[in-house]
C-alpha cells in the first residue's frame, strides 16, 4: 500500500496506541497535519510549543504512557528545549515529533532551519533525523520503545518537510525488527541475586534503617510491593519531591519528603541512619546537602535501573542495577526467605520511637494570619487539600509554592502529584495540569502556581478554555518572586534585586476572564473556603482563583545550599527543641 511519509507518520502513532497529541502547526511540519484530519488522534492545539512539552509531560506523569507533542521547525523546536530537558531529568517518557527544512537544502540556513538533533542531543534519550519516507514506521517504534523501557525519558523525531511528502510502502516492524534495530540497547531490567541477597541481609541487621524512595518507584509502578517491604520490617520511608504519593503520606512509618526544606523528622532520620535503603532516587544535591557532611555513619543499598546513577554521587555498599519493581520483588522474597529460614531482625523499635518523638517535636509549623493581616500561602493550601474531591491531582510550578504544595497536601495515592523536580521549570504548572486532565479526565486536576511562574505560560489557558479543559488553577499571589526574595533576605543582607513584580499588576481576574475562564479573587481568610467551594463546582471553563496572600512569607525547615544536612534552619517556634534533633 503506497501512503506518503506523513500519513505513515500518523498511521504509525495510531498503531502505538496514541490518543491525544498536544502541537502547533507551521511550515515544515504542515504536510503531517493533513492526514491528522481524518485520524483517530485528537490534537490540542496550544498557544506556545513549550506548553505543548509541558502538556505532553502532565499526560505522561498521571497515565504512565508516552506523552507526544508535535511542532514544526526552527524557533517551534527550539521553544521544545524546554520540556525536553525537563523530562529528561524526571525520567518522564515523552515522545517529539518536530518538523526540519527539506532534506535537499538541510546545512544551507534556509528558513526556519536549526540542528534540532545536535541541539538536542544531551537532552534527549534517543533523537534522530529521518532522510526517508520508508524509515517512519521504523522510527516511530524505536522512539516508544526507546521512550517506555529502561529508564524512561524523551524522545525526539525530527523529520524533514520532503520526507513527510514524499511516497512509500507501508510495513508495520515486528518487536523482532526493533530489537534488531536497536543493537546496543538492552536496559538491564533484573537485580543480580547475590546482591539482592546481600542487600535483605543488610536490612534485616540494620538498627537504624530508612527506605529512601525516588521516583524511580512510581515510574516502576512499584508502591504496592515496597509498601510490603516497609511493613514486614517496620522501617521508616522518606519520599523525595518526585515520589510523593508513592508511599501514604497517611502511614505510620512515613516520615515525609527529606531534603532542602523537607520536614525535620525525615532530614535528621537519613543523616542519623546507619542504613539507607535508596530505590529509584539518585541522591541528588537537595536531598543530601553537603556530600560529605551527609548520612556519614549510613551504609548504602541503591537500587537504580540506570547504572550511570551507581556511584554518581555517593558509592554504594551494595549496588543494584534493575527495574525498581522487578527488583523489589526479589528483595521482598528475599527476606522472607530468611526470616523463614530464623534470621531475625536487629532491634529497630528505639529506632521508631526515635522516628516518631522528631515527628512530635518538629511537625510542619506556619503562624495563623493576625487579625485583618495578609493570607497565608500554607492555609490556603490546607484549604484546597481539605476542600479538594477524594483522588485530586495537584500539579505545581516551581519555587516557594511548590515546596509549600508538597509539604501541605496529603499524598496517599501514587500519580497524584506533578511538579518539576531536576530541572525546576517556572512555567511548568498551567500546562501540565492541561495534560494531566486530558490523560486524567475523570479527576479534579488543581494547578497551584505563584505569580511569578504563573505569567510565563498563562497563554495556556486559552487552550484550555477552547479544548473544553476544565482545570483549577490557584495563584499563590505574593507579589514576589519568592523563592529568590527569601534567599536575599536570609543570605543577601535583604538586599532585594529584581525580585518585585509589581504588586496588583496584572489583574489576575480579568486575565482569566480574557481568557474565557473563571477569576476570582480572594484577599481574606474568610473567603477561602468559599472560593474553593465555588471553583470546585464550576466543571464547564478553567476557573483561576487568585490568593493575595503575605508578602514575606518564607519556607521552612530549610537546609541552605551546601550546608550540612545537620544544619537544617526551623520554623522560629521550634528554634528551642533544636537539641531533640542531636
Amino acid at each position: 500500500m503506497k501512503i506518503t511519509g506523513a500519513e505513515a507518520l500518523i498511521k504509525a502513532l495510531e498503531m502505538e496506541s496514541v490518543d491525544v497529541m498536544f502541537g502547533y502547526p507551521g511550515g515544515c511540519i504542515l504536510p503531517a497535519y493533513d492526514p491528522l484530519l481524518k485520524s483517530s488522534i485528537r490534537h490540542i492545539l496550544v498557544r506556545h510549543e513549550q506548553g505543548a512539552g509541558h502538556m505532553a509531560e502532565g499526560y505522561a506523569h498521571v497515565t504512565g504512557r508516552p506523552g507526544v507533542a508535535m511542532v514544526t521547525s526552527g524557533p517551534a523546536a527550539t521553544n521544545l528545549v524546554t520540556p525536553l530537558c525537563d523530562a529528561y531529568m524526571d525520567s518522564i517518557p515523552m515522545v517529539a515529533i518536530t518538523g526540519q527544512v527539506s532534506t535537499t537544502a538541510i546545512g544551507t540556513d534556509a528558513f526556519q532551519e536549526c540542528d534540532t538533533v545536535g541541539i538536542t542531543r544531551s537532552i534527549t534519550k534517543h533523537n534522530e533525523l529521518v532522510m526517508s519516507a520508508e524509515d517512519l514506521p521504523l522510527a516511530i517504534r524505536q522512539a516508544f520503545h526507546i521512550a517506555t523501557t529502561g529508564r524512561p525519558g524523551p524522545v525526539l523525531i525530527d523529520v524533514p518537510k520532503d520526507v513527510l511528502q514524499n511516497s512509500m510502502t507501508w510495513h508495520w516492524p515486528t518487536d523482532e525488527e526493533v530489537q534488531a534495530s536497536l543493537p546496543g540497547y538492552h536496559p538491564t531490567t533484573k537485580g543480580h541475586p547475590r546482591m539482592i541477597k546481600e542487600a535483605a541481609k543488610l536490612m534485616l541487621a540494620a538498627q537504624r534503617p530508612v527506605l529512601y524512595l525516588g521516583g524511580g518507584v512510581l515510574k516502576s509502578r512499584a508502591a504496592e510491593v515496597v509498601r510490603e517491604i516497609a511493613e514486614l520490617l517496620n522501617i521508616p520511608v522518606v519520599t523525595t519531591l518526585m515520589a510523593r504519593g508513592a508511599f501514604p503520606d497517611s502511614h505510620p512509618l512515613c516520615l515525609g519528603m527529606p531534603g532542602m526544606h523537607g520536614t525535620a523528622a525525615a532530614v535528621t532520620a537519613m543523616q542519623k541512619s546507619d542504613l539507607l535503603i535508596a530505590l529509584g532516587a539518585r541522591f541528588d544535591d537537595r536531598v543530601t546537602g553537603k556530600v560529605s557532611a551527609f548520612a556519614q555513619e549510613a551504609k548504602i543499598i541503591h537500587v537504580d535501573i540506570d547504572p550511570a546513577e551507581q556511584g554518581k554521587v555517593r558509592r554504594p555498599d551494595v549496588p543494584i542495577v534493575g527495574d525498581c519493581k522487578l527488583v523489589s520483588i526479589e528483595i521482598l522474597k528475599a527476606l522472607r526467605e530468611l526470616l523463614d529460614g530464623g534470621e531475625v531482625q536487629a532491634d529497630i523499635a528505639p529506632w521508631r520511637s526515635r522516628c516518631s518523638g522528631w515527628q512530635e517535636q518538629f511537625p510542619l509549623a506556619y503562624e495563623p494570619s493576625a487579625p485583618g493581616a495578609a493570607l497565608k500561602p500554607q492555609f490556603c493550601l490546607e484549604q484546597i487539600r481539605d476542600h479538594a474531591p477524594e483522588g485530586t491531582i495537584l500539579v505545581s510550578g516551581v519555587g516557594q509554592h511548590q515546596m509549600w504544595s508538597s509539604q501541605y497536601w496529603h499524598f496517599d495515592e501514587p500519580y497524584t502529584w506533578v511538579n518539576s523536580g531536576g530541572l525546576g521549570t517556572m512555567g511548568f504548572s498551567v500546562p501540565a495540569a492541561i495534560g494531566a486532565k486530558v490523560g486524567r479526565p475523570d479527576k479534579t486536576v488543581w494547578a497551584i502556581d505563584g505569580d511569578g511562574c504563573f505569567q510565563m505560560t498563562a497563554q495556556e489557558l486559552i487552550t484550555a478554555s477552547i479544548s473544553n479543559i476544565p482545570i483549577k488553577v490557584g495563584i499563590l499571589n505574593n507579589s514576589y518572586l519568592g523563592m529568590v526574595r527569601q534567599w536575599q533576605e536570609m543570605f543577601y543582607g535583604e538586599r532585594y534585586s529584581e525580585v518585585d513584580l509589581g504588586g496588583g499588576i496584572p489583574d489576575f481576574v480579568k486575565w482569566a476572564e480574557a481568557m474565557g475562564c473563571v477569576g476570582i479573587r480572594v484577599d481574606s481568610p474568610e473567603e477561602v473556603a468559599p472560593a474553593i467551594e465555588r471553583a470546585n463546582s464550576i466543571n464547564d471553563r478553567p476557573v483561576v482563583v487568585d490568593f493575595r496572600v503575605e508578602e514575606f512569607e518564607k519556607v521552612f525547615p530549610m537546609v541552605a545550599a551546601g550546608a550540612s544536612n545537620d544544619d537544617i534552619i526551623l520554623p522560629p517556634s521550634q528554634n528551642e527543641r533544636r537539641e531533640y534533633l542531636r
